[in-house]
This record gives structure tokens, sequence and C-alpha cells, in this order.
């Protein structure tokens, strides 16, 4: 006789789906928040998850995407983007030159100057722990690889371009470029005082620096291009400006000194410029820049080749140094230069009254006044300089400027003690990662100042020579005390 089977309790048919759906979800639902709770962790090139720097402060960045899309484009751009297998930079093979490679610009002495300050003492770890400190970002190049370690977000774009900068130089020198570990701080003014500092200087490049800081000077993101300010690559920028500097020939410009910038930049010079903007009394002619009404209106009213029209063009810093510099020079009119406290990394270069004329901060007005009533008494001279000033900034190409960032790295790669080694907490970056983060105008920026491999070696760096630097130096300061005297001359004939 059998055993009759036990009765075995089972769930209705229809929970079965609710159940398998319920655990789906909940599964995705985990996989969502951990994926989401790893790229906040996640910091990038574009500022997030990243605070404004605490020593130059302004406003935190947002940004327009879902959560879910953000969190999907920080992983995608920082850990998958440099391992695709595909490029966006074209390769060309290299071609060998067969003329001697040419000389660097006498300004590239400067680098050996820079680096002084630790020429005897080499650069230690201990040298970077302190001036990670002052700095927004470190970077460290290994066997032709970037890796950036990520500290504070700068403002608007810079970080970005300045790292796309140094991507694009290991490009265009493949194999060349040495094992290097750099602090970087991408705000405006110098940190590292040479009071302060003086025991132990700190190594941290930026964008300008004065005789009275440390702080190495670097060609600053605007060579790549800015879209906040719609200004393009440097080559094409500088192109522009200088086919609109010859529309109209220089005895057709308007004989007034002009500037256009904004003022509200903490900046003592340019509210004191306000005051001269009277073409009769002082011969200048001064325009306020509203950035927010320009981005609305296309930036038709800020196009640098349709600012060429004057004789005469002022540059004033903002909060430090400006980028306008190179592109005031550029037009080819007499560059008014207000004696700056701060340099960047080729305005070393310039030579009063030869590709310049100086213009006293403390007797402003006046001064711009001397300086149009002079170069209107001697029209050849004032245009020689402007041309001179034009012909610099149009020897300082994007060649010249990789050319600059390759020599200031390998000399200061000389002088670390150290093998540079990528800290953990740092990213391995690549062109593909920074367009993958970038918004559509950034990378649209990005891809328009795109290089590849140079068929020619870097230019020559001359060796080091203080006395040279020193005697350019004194030989600057004896042209402006000069230019100041014969102002002070006309002033007290006037007074007679």
């Amino acid at each position: 006789m059998g055993l009759s089977p036990k009765n075995t309790a089972r769930a209705p048919s229809y929970l079965l789906p609710g159940v398998s759906a319920l655990a789906a979800f909940s599964i995705t639902a985990l996989l969502l928040y951990k994926v989401d709770d790893f790229a906040s962790q996640t910091k990038t090139v574009a500022g997030h998850n990243l605070d404004p720097t605490p020593w130059h402060l302004f406003p935190a960045k947002t940004f327009e995407q879902t959560r879910q899309a953000r969190a999907y484009k920080i992983i995608h751009c920082s850990y998958l983007a440099c391992h695709s297998g595909t490029s966006t930079i074209p390769e060309q093979p290299q071609a060998h030159p067969s003329k001697p490679t040419e000389k660097c610009l006498d300004f590239f002495r400067w680098i050996h100057h820079d680096l002084e300050p630790w020429a005897r003492t080499g650069i230690s770890l201990s040298h970077l722990a302190e001036a990670q400190k002052f700095a927004a970002f470190r970077v460290v190049i290994v066997a032709g690889k970037l890796y950036v370690d990520l500290y504070y977000t700068c403002v608007q774009s810079r970080m970005m371009f300045t790292i796309w900068g140094l991507l694009l130089l290991l490009k265009r020198y493949p194999g060349k470029v040495p094992d290097v570990d750099m602090m970087f701080d991408c705000m405006d003014r110098p940190r590292i005082n040479v009071t302060e500092h003086k025991s132990m200087p700190l190594p941290l490049f930026r964008y300008c620096t004065t005789e009275d800081h440390y702080d190495i000077p670097f060609p600053d993101w605007s060579f790549w291009g800015w879209p906040e300010t719609n200004l393009r690559p440097w080559d094409e920028e500088f192109r522009d400006i200088k086919r609109g500097s010859q529309r109209i020939s220089w005895s057709k410009k308007w004989p007034q000194a002009y500037w256009k910038g904004n003022p509200d930049v903490q900046s003592p010079v340019r509210l004191e410029l306000l005051k001269c903007n009277h073409s009769r009394m002082w011969g200048a002619q001064i325009m306020r820049q509203d950035w927010a009404e320009e981005a609305r209106i296309g930036y038709e009213q800020s196009k640098l080749s349709n600012q060429c029209n004057y004789q005469y063009k002022i540059y004033a810093e903002g909060y430090a140094w400006s980028v306008s510099l190179k592109y005031i020079l550029s037009c080819g009119s007499l560059a008014l230069i207000i004696s700056p406290d701060y340099e960047d990394f080729f305005s070393r270069g310039l030579i009063p009254k030869k590709n310049y004329w100086p213009v006293s901060p403390n007797n402003l007005c006046p001064s711009i006044k001397y300086a149009v009533d002079w170069g209107t008494k001697h029209p050849f001279e004032a245009k020689e300089i402007g041309k001179e000033g034009q012909k610099l900034m149009e020897s300082l190409s994007m060649d010249r400027v990789y050319d600059y960032m390759f020599h200031l790295i390998r000399e200061y790669s000389k002088l670390q003690d150290f093998k540079p080694v990528p800290p953990y907490s740092a990213q391995e970056l690549c062109p593909e990662s920074l367009l993958c983060i970038a918004d559509i105008k950034q990378r649209q920026f990005l891809e328009q100042s795109t290089t590849f491999p140079s068929q020619a070696p870097p230019c020559t760096l001359q060796p080091s020579n203080s006395n040279l630097i020193k005697s350019w130096i004194q030989q600057k300061k004896k042209i402006v005390e000069d230019v100041e005297d014969m102002e002070k001359v006309k002033t007290e004939r006037r007074s007679n």
C-alpha cells in the first residue's frame, strides 16, 4: 500500500511576478544609489564635487543635468574615456628637420630666473606638501601620461583649459616631456611671498608673479580659448585682430587712447581710469564692459578685431594681471601700459618705448594725455612702437607657447630630488576625458585648439644669465623714469 503525498503550501501564482519585480526594483535602486554615491565622491576638472578656492571666493558652480545623467557622465568621463581606445587628436609623423633648431625668444631666459630659488636646494616632496596648502590642483606626468589630484575648483573653466594645454603639450612633443610633479593655483594673485617664505620657498605655478613672490608664471588658460567671454584659441584670435588692425591706416585711426573692460574687479587702477573718460581733456575714451549683456546679445560689441580703430590702446590690470595684455598689443596701436604690479610669462620681454609706452598710475589721466600728445607730435615713432608690440605678439605663436611650457617643465623637473609618482587619489586624464566632461560650448573651444605632434623639436633654450636679467630690469626702470621725467618737465612748463 503506497504512502499518500504530503500537502505542500504553494504561493499563489499571481504573486511571483510582483515579488520578482520588487526584487529587480530593489537591486536597481541599490545599484543606482551606489553609482550615485560613487559619482558624488568623484571630483572632476569641470568642478563637480569641488568647493571654490577659499583664498579667492566665487559662486559655486551649477550643472544642468539630472542627478542620474550627471552621475553617468562623471563615471564615464573620469574612469572609462581614457581607455576607450579612440583618439580625437590626429597623429602625424614627426619629421627630422634639416636646419639647425632656432633659439628661443629672449624672454625664455626668465625660466632660469623663476627657478633660481631652488637651484641649490632642489625641490623635495616636503616642498610640494607645503605648496599643496596654496594649490587648487596637482599635476603629475609619468611616462607621458597625465594625472591630476583635485583640491578646489577654479572660476569658470580655467582649470579645464589649463590642463587641456598640458595634455596637448604631451601630444605635441610625444616622449619628450619628462616625469614631473607640479602644484598649480589657477586664481589671480600670487601667494608665495618672498619675505614670508624665504626660509623655504614653495614651488607653485600660476598665471602671474611679482618680484616679491616665488610663484612661477605659466601660460594662462585663454591661449586655448575662453568660452565664457567668447575668446577663441590664441593663434586664431591673433590672426583676426591683426586683420582688423589693417582695415584702417594709422593716419585714419582715432587719435585717442581707448580702453574697454570690467572695472568692478577690485582694481583701484581701473576705477581711477574711469575718471579719464574725456576725449578733449585727457585724449581718452574709457568704456565699461558688461559681460552679462555681451553674452545676451552674442558678443557682437566685444569682438577684439573691431577695437583696433584707435591709435592708442590702454592696458590696465584687473584684480591682478589681465589676459587682455596680449590682445591689446596685437592691435598694432601704441599700447599705453599703466605700470603693472604683476607680470606674466611673456610680459617680461616687453621694453618701454620699443613695443609699448609706460603710463604712470600715480598721475594717471595727465600721464595718458602726455602719451597721446607725444604720439601726435611723433606719429612715425608712435606707429613703429605699435608695430613692434604687434610683432612681439606675432612671434608668440602657439608653437612658442608650447616651447615655453616644455622648457619650463623640463628645467623644473631637473630640480626634483625624487621620482614622481601619482598619488592614490589622482585621476588619469587624457584629451578624450576632458572633451567628455566639457559642456557643448567648452568642447567646441577645446576642439578648435586641438594640436598634433610637432614636426620640429622645441627651440633651443639659452643658458642662465642672471646678469643679463638684472640689466634688463635696470634698463626698463631707467626708461620708465626717463618718461616720468619728461612728463614732469612738461607739467612744470605749463605751471610756469
